[in-house]
Formats: structure tokens, C-alpha cells, sequence
């Protein structure tokens, strides 16, 4: 039963390390990949279906964000005097953590899902190795536009979620928690500093090259037909979570410390 056990788990660290070099690999691949001319048709492309196409789930997810943390902590701080200070937490609240993290899992749940499921089918229907006897390196062709993508238009939707988060706590504040208009927006310039908005800015563009490496090294190991199609969409969704949870600690010791 221990040997059984102890096998399992070298198993799974093995494999686990394995997988870890593949990544490495491909993300060295496509940073190769990057001296060379992109087709920048593709990359629009993919930035108008990985990036414009996500703003309203982006958008809903971060409007009733800042509304509930505004509802969670806008009484507490009535409650001991600190009403002008609620502005100015809910925007760096937002800026630091909420904005760049949930907008990357919302991204890495819609686009990751949508990399590893279109680049699966190619892998079992052959039109990757198509590529190959045509001359055409898949890293160029799939990996990098996709990584580019993400790259810029994370940010950007970082952006889109910090405001529209940030207008949610205000609404809340000023017609549920009768916090005046001028008070949380005067707490905002009082307490946020460009650190907060470009901190968080740098976070999205690690966060969107984790899901394009992850959803693309997905897909392209994706076996065993439309079953192993779902199978790697469903891990490249958890995987990356689960790395961007984890660079978001290592990332904000960094920024913020």
C-alpha cells in the first residue's frame, strides 16, 4: 500500500516536471518566434475575439464586484468614522488585486477554454501536422498571435475592469450607503497612487501570457479525439487559475512590498 503510494506521487512529480520543461519550452519557442514578423491580420484578429469579445462578462463581473465590496465594507467604516476612506480602498482594492486577478480568471474560464478547444481540434484532426508539411512552424502560426493577443489586451481589459469596478463601489456608496459624491471621489485622489493602477497593469500582461502559453501548450498535446478535447480544455482552465493565484502572491511581494 506505501510502495503504491509513494509510487503515485514520483509519478505525478515526475510528470509534473515534465510538463513544467514542455511549457518552458514552448513559451522559449514563441519568445524565438517573436523576432520574426507576426501576420498581424491574425493578431487583430485574435485580439478582437480574445479581447473585445470578453468585455461584457468582464464588465458585468467587475461592476457587481465593486458594488458588493462596497456593500461588505461601506457600513464598517460608517460605523467607525472612516466614510471618507471608502473611495480610496475600494480603487486600490480594485487597482492591486480585484481587477487583474478576476479578469484574468474570467479570461483564462472564456479565452483559455476557446485556445486549448480550437487548437485540440486541429491537433486530432491532423491540420497541425498539415502545417508542418507546409513548410509552416505551428508555434509561429497559432502560438504566437494568441500570445501577443493576450498579452495587449489583458491590460487593457484591466483597465476597462478597474473603472467600471470602481463605478460600481460608487454607485453603492452613494445611493445605498449615503456616502457623498465628492467624499469617495476625493478619498480616491487622497489615497491611490499611479503604483496601484500600473502595478496592477503588470500583473494582466504576466496573467494573459500564462493563459495563452497554458491554453496553447493544451491544445497542442491534446490526444484521444473529441474526449481528449475536453480533457485539456478543462485543465488548461485549472491550470491556469491555479498559476495565476499563484503568481499573483509572488507578483504583488514584488510590487508591493
Amino acid at each position: 500500500m506505501v510502495v503504491r503510494l509513494l509510487e503515485k506521487i514520483g509519478h505525478n512529480v515526475i510528470s509534473g516536471l515534465e510538463n513544467g520543461g514542455k511549457v518552458i519550452r514552448l513559451s522559449t519557442d514563441a519568445v524565438v518566434q517573436l523576432r520574426h514578423k507576426p501576420n498581424w491580420n491574425h493578431v487583430l484578429q485574435q485580439m478582437v475575439h480574445l479581447g473585445v469579445d470578453s468585455l461584457p462578462i468582464v464588465m458585468l463581473t467587475m461592476l457587481f464586484t465593486g458594488m458588493v465590496l462596497t456593500v461588505q465594507t461601506a457600513h464598517e467604516f460608517i460605523r467607525y468614522g472612516a466614510q471618507a476612506s471608502v473611495g480610496g480602498v475600494v480603487f486600490i482594492a480594485m487597482g492591486r488585486e480585484l481587477a487583474p486577478v478576476l479578469t484574468a480568471v474570467v479570461i483564462a474560464g472564456r479565452v483559455g477554454a476557446a485556445i486549448t478547444a480550437e487548437i485540440g481540434s486541429m491537433k486530432v484532426t491532423e491540420q497541425i501536422d498539415a502545417l508542418k508539411v507546409m513548410a509552416t512552424n505551428p508555434v509561429a502560426y497559432l502560438v504566437v498571435p494568441r500570445l501577443i493577443s493576450c498579452i495587449v489586451m489583458l491590460p487593457i481589459l484591466g483597465i476597462f475592469a478597474n473603472v467600471i469596478g470602481t463605478v460600481g463601489g460608487y454607485l453603492v456608496a452613494t445611493s445605498y450607503s449615503g456616502i457623498s459624491s465628492f467624499s469617495y471621489l476625493h478619498s480616491i485622489k487622497l489615497f491611490a497612487v499611479i503604483t496601484d493602477v500600473t502595478g496592477g497593469l503588470i500583473k494582466t500582461m504576466v496573467f494573459g501570457a500564462i493563459v495563452a502559453i497554458i491554453g496553447c501548450y493544451k491544445g497542442l498535446n491534446t490526444a484521444q479525439g473529441a474526449e481528449g478535447v475536453g480533457r485539456a480544455t478543462t485543465g488548461s482552465v485549472v491550470t491556469s487559475m491555479i498559476l495565476i493565484f499563484i503568481s499573483n502572491y509572488f507578483l504583488s511581494l514584488m510590487l508591493y512590498r
